[in-house]
């Protein structure tokens, strides 16, 4: 949790046990250069100092995207796909926001892609079961497990670039 993994070439990553954490994967189609990181928490919190950047959203993604630009890649060319952000814990009605861990999570995750104009490919998020998420950068196959189902293909982000002119 809170792991930030970055590559040029064949890779393959993998998230496991998202609950209401995100794994977010990010895919340069013209470098071929990809990452991933698991999301655990929206902000770090103010008087948290020596915690990892990769276990939180604000501080996580962009140092994502300072890696993968550090290898070559460009920020407008960049394809995302994500999946986390479920609801485990309930307490009877109580739907109190400091309990919606997932919900801040899925929110500072696409907003951050968004004010990056990054494009998301595809998403698995919110529910209330965990996942399992693995990226195949050779391929470009993004797979989801959720808890008690099978393993399914999320999107291809090699394949999605079909749709998209890079810049």
């Amino acid at each position: 949790m809170g792991d930030i993994h970055v590559a040029k070439g064949p890779a393959k990553y993998q998230c496991i046990g998202l609950g209401s954490c995100i794994g977010l994967a990010l895919y340069d189609p013209t470098t071929d250069i990809s990452g991933m990181i698991h999301v655990v928490l929206s902000e770090l919190p103010s008087h948290r100092d020596n915690e990892p950047l990769g276990k939180y959203a604000d501080t996580g993604i962009p140092e994502l995207l300072r890696q993968m630009t550090g290898l070559g890649a460009r920020t407008s060319r960049l394809l995302a796909a994500y999946g986390g952000g479920a609801h485990l814990f309930s307490l009877g009605s109580q739907t109190s926001t400091t309990l919606r861990v997932g919900d801040r999570n899925i929110a500072a995750v696409q907003k951050l892609l968004e004010s990056s104009r990054i494009l998301t490919v595809a998403k698995d998020v919110a529910g209330g079961a965990g996942r399992t998420m693995i990226f195949h950068a050779t391929t470009g196959v993004v797979t989801i497990r959720t808890l008690n189902e099978a393993t399914r293909d999320l999107c291809n982000l090699k394949e999605a670039i079909r749709g998209r002119v890079a810049a």
